[in-house]
């Protein structure tokens, strides 16, 4: 009776799959978009990139007094109260403008110098000049505070590598390179674990790993998850910003291959899905599936593939088209189009919300997807423009630009502040970039 029962849940997954996916006879009913309509999205997304990304946060973002960049804003982008300098907002900031110097010629001249004061910041401040490693975050003032205390995590020091690797693409300033190289030098010493593969995150300031130590069932709390575990957040974005240095220092020694094993082959699993958090073994902890997380790290793997082996892996190209399927299958709103917050692996969406990260993160996947499968599968494409629309319509603020954090599944703004220090320019910038390039390719133009 259990064997049946199994075989009769794994078929109505599949039809659940198949019918969300349109594995039927769609992809023959539906016309492929021409090119006029790639155009015309890709002049919408660019506009968006413009005026809701880059010409909100900048020069705005831009501390001229403290260093760095500062991150909380009012819905009208007012200076709101300072909550310290983060060392993963730090690392985005020096990114994204990085990338503006690369992208925009026209604005080259206008982001260098904000490139070089991300520099400055993350090699004067930002780097603990006593036991070296980037701290997790301090105040304006660049001095230790209880709330980010003394301790670093490899999340934050991720982002900083990611800024510096691109600044120096951006720059060629050496100290940018030696820097992104100081800290993967110092996390590798410290943080990887020879035995089982991957990283130990939360550290204290002098280097030393934080272990689990669970004897009543409680565990400490660290800023990405438990204390002591692994995670599927700093894995993925290790792997991003390995990938990032590689770009400019291939060097044998960055463990770029083992990030993507890891990735790919213990964080991600069938039919589609992530574990969040695991033993230092690498044995899965069970909490739910974040659908933002399995977009973005589709597009990660197949990023990284491309920079090592200038071509992608078959299996690298099947866990990634799993992820953004199984997304759709169970965490895409029909309604109203959009990606819900989080669910689990075979149920409805628990959170209904809707983060801007995980809307432009799908809209980045879902045109990935097309450009891969398009003309087999309609669908992907179709899911692309309802998600733009929501985002269009729902999740940038009309009247005072950029991009609200989080809406209801219907679109109503929950929280109306435009930058926290989890909130940067990053997902966005990035999403929109990738989008705009890959829809010009799509139209013949590049």
């Amino acid at each position: 009776m259990r064997k049946h029962l199994f075989q009769l849940k794994g078929l109505a997954v599949s039809l659940i799959l198949c019918a969300v996916l349109g594995c039927a006879q769609l992809s023959s009913q539906a016309a492929p978009p021409d090119r006029d309509t790639y155009l015309r999205l890709a002049t919408e997304v660019e506009n968006a990139l413009y005026t809701d990304v880059l010409g909100v946060w900048f020069p705005r973002t831009v501390d001229k007094e403290k260093g760095g960049f500062h991150s909380h804003f009012t819905r009208d982008w007012q200076w709101a109260p300072s909550d310290g300098k983060f060392s993963v907002f730090q690392g985005r900031m020096t990114w994204v403008a990085s990338q503006v110097v690369l992208r925009e010629p026209k604005r080259k001249d206008e982001f260098l110098p904000i490139v070089r004061r991300g520099v400055n910041f993350l090699h004067n401040v930002l780097w603990d000049k006593q036991d070296g490693g980037f701290f997790w975050g301090l105040d304006d003032d660049g001095k230790i505070t209880p709330e980010f205390t003394d301790h670093k995590h490899l999340y934050g020091i991720s982002f900083c590598i990611y800024g510096l690797a691109a600044a120096y693409k951006a720059t060629g300033d050496p100290r940018a390179l030696a820097l992104a190289k100081d800290a993967f030098a110092w996390i590798d010493k410290h943080a990887h674990d020879g035995a089982n593969g991957g990283y130990f995150e939360w550290l204290t300031r002098d280097g030393t790993p934080v272990m689990p130590h669970p004897p009543d069932g409680q565990v400490e709390t660290a800023p990405v998850g438990p204390a002591g575990y692994k995670s599927m957040n700093t894995h993925i974005h290790l792997l991003e910003s390995f990938t990032e240095l590689y770009g400019v220092w291939p060097d044998p020694t960055l463990r770029l291959e083992e990030m993507l094993r890891i990735v790919r082959d213990k964080i991600c699993v069938e039919p589609g899905v992530m574990n969040l958090y695991f033993t230092p073994a690498w044995q899965p902890i069970p909490d739910h599936d974040s659908y933002g997380h399995d977009v973005e790290t589709a597009y990660l793997m197949l990023e990284t593939d491309e920079v090592l082996h200038h071509q992608t892996d078959a299996k690298t190209e099947r866990m990634a088209k799993m992820l953004v399927d199984h997304a759709l299958a169970y965490g895409w709103d029909d309604k109203n189009g959009g990606f819900f917050q989080e669910g689990t692996t075979f149920g409805k969406p628990e959170d209904t919300n809707k983060e801007w990260w995980v809307q432009v993160e799908g809209l980045n996947a879902l045109l990935l997807m097309h450009e891969r499968y398009g003309r087999q599968n309609p669908v992907y494409f179709q899911r692309f423009v309802a998600q733009w629309t929501f985002i269009r319509d729902h999740t940038i603020d009309a009247q005072y630009h950029g991009l609200y954090n989080l809406t209801t599944a219907g679109g109503t703004p929950i929280s109306l502040d435009k930058g926290s220090i989890w909130k940067a320019a990053y997902h966005d910038g990035r999403a929109f970039w990738n989008v705009s390039e890959r829809l010009h390719r799509l139209a013949g133009d590049r």
